[in-house]
């Protein structure tokens, strides 16, 4: 699939996601009683109910990590959040960066920004923005932000050396990431590889983990460090939808791994 069409296939599951709760993506990712097949999006999911600052409003269950606790965000710090979703990592990010931060959440899909924004008015807060855009090409200044976070998002992105290509330049010198994705362990059966859902699902889009930590290097990135890892195991009901009961012995005896990692990263003084 050409890169605009996979984007369109992002926006298009996500403007679905969006109008559905927490409960519906552990389902489908149609809701309702009229399935259109069996994608859980909440298979990857840790638990942010513990995290101070946690809203449960805005908690869809799409992310793979908790990047916002290990992104050592500090008061008066200015983050950004790329794939905002509902507003959960800003949420829970602005409990740390205080009255005097500000928080920036950015997503692809525009009922997503709208769903954000409604559970922003039924707060106080004043530091917290939520605004439409593409992670490849961000509508943000140069050298601007203290710290970038993003939750199980960069692999919904086709061109990811674009996407930490505009997290270094929207990054202030000396700033850092904490990004939790997903990456594998071996190549994925072919089908896998080509379901659109599956891709919508974080799954078809991952990286080979060493490939995705070389991207990250060749953006000029320093002090690379992974902050944790863990071993995904997608249901066989969901598997089986694109793979054969043969393939699926095969795919479960094979060195292939679906793993989730949150890394941290620098960006270098310069001058």
């Amino acid at each position: 699939m050409k890169p605009e069409d996979l984007k369109l296939i992002v926006q298009e599951k996500y403007g679905e996601i969006a109008l559905q709760r927490k409960s519906d993506n552990k389902n489908s990712c149609c809701g309702g009683t009229s399935c259109c097949d069996e994608v859980n999006y909440t298979v990857f999911s840790d638990d942010y109910t513990p995290l101070e600052g946690y809203n449960a409003e805005a908690d869809l269950g799409l992310g793979c990590g908790l990047p916002t606790q290990h992104a050592g965000i500090k008061k008066n710090d200015h983050v950004l959040d790329l794939g905002s979703g509902a507003g959960n990592d800003c949420f829970v990010a602005r409990k740390w960066v205080g009255e005097e931060g500000k928080i920036t959440g950015v997503d692809f899909t525009m009922a997503m920004v709208e769903k954000a924004r409604k559970n922003l008015e039924k707060t106080d807060f004043k530091n917290i923005e939520f605004i439409q855009g593409d992670i490849e090409d961000m509508p943000f200044s140069d050298n601007t932000y203290d710290v970038v976070i993003s939750n199980c998002v960069l692999n919904l992105v086709p061109d990811k050396i674009k996407a930490f290509r505009e997290i270094s330049r929207v990054l202030k010198p000396g700033g850092h990431f904490c990004i939790s994705d997903v990456v594998l362990a071996g190549i994925l059966p072919a089908k896998l590889q080509e379901a659109a859902e599956m891709y919508a699902g974080c799954v078809s889009g991952a990286l080979h983990k060493n490939e995705y930590l070389d991207i990250i290097r060749s953006q000029g990135f320093q002090h690379i460090e992974i902050k944790e890892e863990k071993k995904i195991e997608i249901p066989d009901n969901i598997l089986l939808q694109y793979i054969s009961n043969d393939e699926l012995r095969k795919f479960k005896v094979s060195e292939v791994a679906i793993y989730s990692i949150t890394v941290n990263a620098s960006k270098v003084f310069t001058g």
